[in-house]
């Protein structure tokens, strides 16, 4: 006989309840970085090729949509630090990843106009902290510990200098400019031979 399922036991969510769950999620993101927090969730559905019952289901409210694509954003951010520390070496991983931040903040620039229009994004920030803090630090320890970065370094240096420079960049290619400076404070850090 069967186990029956209890109502607190998670259940995996089906393949295609997945799939159209990210897809609404990367629609979104583009829809409220085009049109700010009142883009039409209706149109949002329909782009994603989903019915507007779909959306619902999976994000009840215009909030919980909106704060779904910033967490999506960070846990893809924390994700990419794995990714890369699995496949490269520990300074090109670092430098990867920074780069991926400067993409991260031009994203969240966009988006956290929305997040403010409909929620208070403290908490918000809380968790992203709790989850990219850890990625840089591992990423930082693995280079200092293959020799590449001085030693005198503190893991959130690098971090603190890319997130300064991007919030006080404006204007046009202010993202190609921060990019530029990831390489220059990798170069900084490095240690002496």
């Amino acid at each position: 006989m069967a186990k029956k399922k209890s109502a607190t036991d998670p259940r995996k969510p089906r393949a295609d309840a997945q799939r159209n769950r990210a897809r609404i999620l990367e629609v979104a993101k583009d829809a409220f970085t085009q049109f700010g927090a009142n883009a039409s969730l209706d149109d949002i559905a329909k782009h994603a090729g989903v019915g507007a019952g779909t959306l619902y289901r999976h994000f009840p409210t215009r909030e919980a949509l909106i704060e779904a694509v910033y967490h999506t954003e960070v846990e893809k951010l924390a994700a990419a630090q794995r990714q890369f520390s699995e496949t490269m070496p520990p300074i090109d991983a670092l430098r990867a990843w920074l780069l991926l931040v400067v993409d991260f903040i031009a994203a969240k620039r966009i988006i956290v106009p929305a997040l403010k229009a409909v929620i208070d994004p403290s908490k918000l920030y809380e968790s992203s902290r709790a989850l990219i803090q850890p990625a840089n630090d591992a990423l930082i320890k693995r280079a200092m510990a293959s020799g590449d970065l001085r030693r005198d370094l503190h893991p959130r240096d690098l971090l603190q200098a890319v997130i300064g420079a991007c919030q006080l960049a404006t204007g046009p290619g202010w993202q190609q400019s921060a990019k530029r400076l990831v390489d220059i404070l990798i170069t900084g850090a490095r240690r002496e031979k």
